[in-house]
C-alpha cells in the first residue's frame, strides 16, 4: 500500500447559491463570470492567504489553508468583494457565496482532499445563507481574538453523516452586522416578554416554550483582549433562538431542523477580582511623539502607468502642497494610542519597527487620535498623494529607476531580509521619505475602485458610503519587486488585519 499523507489543516468550501438557476438563465454568461471570478478574485486571494486552491467545480471551489486565521481572513475578504461586484447588478443575476469553514485531519493527494474534516466543511457551507460565512467551534477557537470581526453562535448542529454535533458560528464581518443581530436578539426578548403569562402557560402546556438550554448564542465584537483580562460576551447570560425553521418541537417529537437542544452552561463561580496594577497616565500632547512630517510640494504628475489593468487609463492630477510623515507610524508610536485606550489593537515588535498587522479601521482609530491629541488635523494619505511623493519627481517604475537596486526597498528579490526593518534603514527618495517602497504597504483614504476611470485630478480621495475595501500603496517585504514600484495599487478588507499592513500618515499644509 502507498503511504498516506495526512495533515491538519484549515478547509474553506464554498458554492455558488442558485448555481442552477443562473445557468439556466444564461448558461455561457455565467460560464463565463463565474471563470473570470476564478482567476480575478479566487485565486489571487487563495493565494493571497497562503492557501491552496485544491480544486474548483462549477458551482464552488475547495482550498486549504495552514493557519485557521488566513482561512478565514481569505473567506471574509472574497464575501466581501462579492458584495462590492453585485452591487450593480439586479438581484436575480447577482453571484452570491455560502461558504464554509472547519479544522480537521485530512489526506491530501495531488489533486484532492479526503476526510471527515472536509466533510464538515462541506456541511456547513450547506447550512450557511447566501453570502455568510459558518465556521466550527475549532476554527472559533483559533481565530475568535485575532480578527476584527464578530462571531455568532448558533449552537450545535446535527449535520448529515457527521456523529456528534458541529459547534457553528457565523462570522459577522463589520460592526454593523454585529449591531443588527444584537438588536434583533433585544427585540426577541421584548417580545417574550410582552406575551404574559397566558402565553407562556400555553407555550408550556404544549413544550414549545423557548428555554436558555436550547441555544447558547452570544454575539461578540472581538479584538484581541489586554493581558490577563476577561473578554465580554454581549449579553452572554441571554439565550438567543436559532433561525426560522430550527426551533425545537414539542417534547418527544423529532427535530425537523438542524439544532439540537445543549446543555445549560454552568455558571463558573464567582472570584474576587485581582488588584489593580497602578496605571501609567495617558499621553498628553506633551509626551507623544509626534510623527516627523515632511512638506511635500505641489504640482502635477501622470499618475497610474501599463503595467496593471488597475493602473490604467494614465492620467493627468495636480497635487496641492500638503505634509506626509517621513516613517511609517513605529510601534512605539502606536503604542501611546494604546496606552490612552484610543487604539484597541495592540501591537508587538520592535519599538522602532514599523507597526504592522492594522486594519483601515484601526489605522482611522490612530489618526482621530494622534488629531485630538496633538490639535492637529492628521489623516490617512490619499492614493495621487501618496504616488506623487513616492516618485519624488520622477517617471521610472521606481523613484531610483526601472531596475532594482539591493539595499534601495525592502522586499522579496530586493536583496536584503524578508522581514520588517527598524524605520530609516535604508534610503530616502528625493523628496526624504523613508521606506517608502516596500516594508509595509500602507493604507490609504480611497476606497478601492478597479482602475482610475473618473478619478479625481485633483488629488483627492474616492470615497463611497457602501465601501468595504481600501486602497494599500507600497508594497511590503513579502510582496515581489513587481509590487513595490510608484504605481502599483493593491487593496483589502478595511476591518480585517494582515501581517503586512500599515500606516503612514498626512496633513494638509
Amino acid at each position: 500500500m502507498e503511504d498516506i499523507t495526512r495533515r491538519l489543516a484549515a478547509i474553506v468550501m464554498a458554492d455558488i447559491v442558485g448555481y442552477s438557476r443562473l445557468m439556466g438563465a444564461d448558461e455561457r454568461g455565467t460560464h463565463q463570470r463565474v471563470q473570470r471570478l476564478l482567476r480575478e478574485l479566487i485565486e489571487p486571494t487563495i493565494t493571497e492567504h497562503r492557501g491552496r486552491l485544491v480544486k474548483q467545480r462549477g458551482d464552488g471551489f475547495l482550498s486549504m489553508f495552514d493557519s485557521p486565521v488566513e482561512a478565514v481572513r481569505c473567506a471574509i475578504v472574497i464575501q466581501q468583494s462579492m458584495v462590492s461586484r453585485n452591487l450593480d447588478l439586479p438581484n436575480e443575476q447577482a453571484i452570491r457565496f455560502r461558504i464554509g469553514v472547519n479544522l480537521g485531519d485530512v489526506i491530501v493527494e495531488a489533486d484532492d482532499i479526503y476526510g471527515e474534516g472536509v466533510n464538515v466543511a462541506a456541511r456547513l457551507e450547506q447550512l450557511a445563507e447566501p453570502g455568510n460565512i459558518y465556521i466550527s467551534g475549532g476554527i472559533y477557537e483559533q481565530v475568535r481574538y485575532k480578527l476584527v470581526c464578530g462571531f455568532q453562535s448558533l449552537g450545535d448542529r446535527r449535520v448529515k453523516n457527521i456523529s456528534d454535533p458541529v459547534p457553528t458560528y457565523r462570522v459577522l464581518p463589520d460592526p454593523a452586522s454585529v449591531n443588527n443581530a444584537t438588536t434583533g436578539r433585544k427585540k426577541f426578548w421584548y417580545g417574550l416578554a410582552a406575551a404574559g403569562v397566558t402565553s407562556f402557560g400555553v407555550a408550556f402546556a404544549t413544550g414549545s416554550f423557548w428555554h436558555p438550554g436550547w441555544v447558547n448564542s452570544a454575539i461578540t465584537a472581538v479584538a484581541p483582549p489586554p493581558s490577563g483580562a476577561p473578554v465580554p460576551l454581549a449579553a452572554a447570560d441571554k439565550p438567543v433562538p436559532p433561525p426560522d425553521g430550527d426551533r425545537p418541537a414539542a417534547a418527544g417529537h423529532v427535530l425537523e431542523a438542524a439544532v439540537i437542544p445543549v446543555r445549560p452552561q454552568i455558571e463558573p463561580p464567582r472570584i474576587a477580582p485581582p488588584p489593580v496594577a497602578p496605571v501609567a497616565p495617558s499621553p498628553t500632547a506633551a509626551t507623544i511623539g509626534e510623527p516627523d512630517m515632511l512638506p511635500i510640494p505641489g504640482g502635477h504628475f501622470l499618475m497610474g502607468s501599463n503595467g496593471d489593468m488597475s493602473e490604467q487609463p494614465i492620467h493627468g492630477v495636480t497635487v496641492r502642497p500638503f505634509l506626509l510623515a517621513k516613517y511609517p507610524i513605529t510601534v512605539r508610536q502606536w503604542q501611546d494610542c494604546t496606552r490612552a485606550k484610543a487604539c484597541v489593537y495592540q501591537p508587538s515588535g520592535n519599538d522602532d519597527a514599523p507597526v504592522t498587522n492594522v486594519s483601515w479601521d484601526d489605522a482611522h482609530q490612530f489618526v482621530t487620535w494622534l488629531s485630538e491629541a496633538t490639535h492637529r488635523s492628521y489623516r490617512l494619505p490619499t492614493e495621487a498623494e501618496w504616488e506623487y511623493a513616492a516618485r519624488g519627481g520622477t517617471e521610472t517604475r521606481y523613484w531610483w529607476g526601472n531596475v532594482m537596486k539591493p539595499g534601495f526597498a525592502v522586499c522579496k528579490g530586493c536583496g536584503n531580509a524578508v522581514t520588517p526593518m527598524k524605520v530609516g534603514t535604508g534610503l530616502p527618495n528625493p523628496f526624504g521619505l523613508y521606506d517608502i517602497s516596500g516594508g509595509v504597504a500602507e493604507w490609504m483614504e480611497d476606497c478601492w475602485v478597479k482602475d482610475y476611470s473618473g478619478a479625481p485630478a485633483d488629488g483627492s480621495a474616492r470615497r463611497s458610503a457602501t465601501c468595504g475595501e481600501h486602497v494599500l500603496r507600497g508594497g511590503s517585504w513579502n510582496n515581489g519587486q513587481d509590487d513595490i514600484r510608484s504605481a502599483s495599487r493593491d487593496y483589502y478588507n478595511a476591518s480585517v488585519r494582515y501581517p503586512t499592513h500599515g500606516i503612514r500618515v498626512a496633513r494638509s499644509s
